[in-house]
């Protein structure tokens, strides 16, 4: 019946459009939610990518990254065809912030199943000259309760998650094999999942055991509401105040960064987007892939659809963690 459900819901999906464009959205609000557009989360978006508008986005949310020491969550990438983010992007900002990388390894066979080899990867891919890289179930993991989730009670995430402050969610916006798309709520609980926790999560609660999740994976609505538990799981407890969230939405491919080889992008770059609200940041990033007047946004759209990634989405508001109606504010 829950596959009949999936395949019914993926014929009848649309993704609609919740947002303003330009430098105000006088009309974001809406009358049977009571909302207003100065009571929407903000998301803030600039055309070029470049190091001074990843900074630029940063500082317009109004929320400094601070603490004793600052986690900044990134993919380090599979191979040097994936299509990560690019450390010369992004090494003006994480020193701005004073961060410290951080990742865990994978719950599958590859470049970053164990820390000597993550450690390898992220220094094959620029990372480890930037900043400090830390694998943070190196020395194992540790337990965050979940309350009142949907299909898990518990995130198994990596140990040294317990020695950062203040965590910010800097994410490659791009399509995923798996999740449909991966932006800041993929990043957020499958990457800060230790491999246990990952397998934990896309088995939905069934397994912890990396060596047997390719026989227990979930349904895939379970699957993604088990991803949106997850995230509740890490910003309960960092506190919704420790936390930022920016997506890069360039190199747009339909595969996640996961992937060692990859489909070759079919869209042109969109942009960097940032808010306070994971929620209000994936969804206007989906909204923009949507709306966006380039042809090749089909490959990636039919991605997201396909996998029914927009229920994460929706999970994650359902959840409380932020609001899929949001104001989007254009930096020139």
């Amino acid at each position: 019946m829950k596959r009949l459900t999936y395949l019914a819901s993926i014929l009848a999906m649309t993704l609609s459009v919740m947002s303003c464009t330009g430098k105000s959205a006088k009309n974001a609000g809406t009358a049977d939610t009571g909302q207003t557009s100065d009571s929407l989360p903000t998301v803030y978006y600039i055309k070029d990518i470049n190091p001074d508008n990843l900074i630029k986005v940063y500082k317009s949310l109004g929320r400094e990254a601070s603490g004793k020491k600052v986690a900044v969550k990134i993919s380090t990438g599979e191979s040097m065809k994936s299509h990560q983010l690019d450390p010369a992007l992004i090494k003006p900002f994480i020193n701005l912030v004073d961060g410290t990388i951080v990742e865990c390894n994978t719950a599958y066979n590859g470049n970053r199943s164990n820390t000597a080899d993550h450690l390898r990867a992220a220094e094959e891919h620029g990372y480890t000259a930037i900043a400090p890289v830390d694998i943070m179930d190196a020395d194992g993991d540790t337990t965050l309760v979940i309350t009142n989730g949907k299909q898990i009670d518990r995130d198994i995430v990596g140990k040294h998650l317990m020695d950062y402050d203040f965590m910010v969610v800097l994410s490659h916006f791009k399509g995923h094999q798996m999740g449909g798309f991966g932006g800041a709520l993929k990043n957020l609980s499958i990457g800060v999942a230790s491999a246990d926790g990952k397998a934990y999560i896309h088995s939905a609660g069934k397994v912890s055991d990396p060596s047997i999740l390719w026989e227990n994976i979930a349904e895939q609505d379970d699957f993604l509401e088990a991803m949106a538990d997850a995230c509740k799981g890490v910003i309960d407890h960092f506190g919704k105040d420790n936390m930022l969230y920016i997506n890069v939405a360039n190199n747009l491919s339909v595969d996640c960064d996961c992937n060692g080889n990859p489909e070759a992008p079919q869209m042109a770059d969109l942009g960097i987007l940032a808010s306070t609200d994971p929620v209000a940041l994936d969804r206007a990033s989906v909204d923009m892939v949507v709306n966006s007047p380039d042809e090749g946004k089909s490959h990636l759209i039919e991605r997201i659809n396909a996998r029914h990634g927009t229920h994460t989405i929706d999970a994650a508001e359902a959840l409380g963690l932020g609001s899929q109606k949001y104001k989007l504010v254009t930096l020139e």
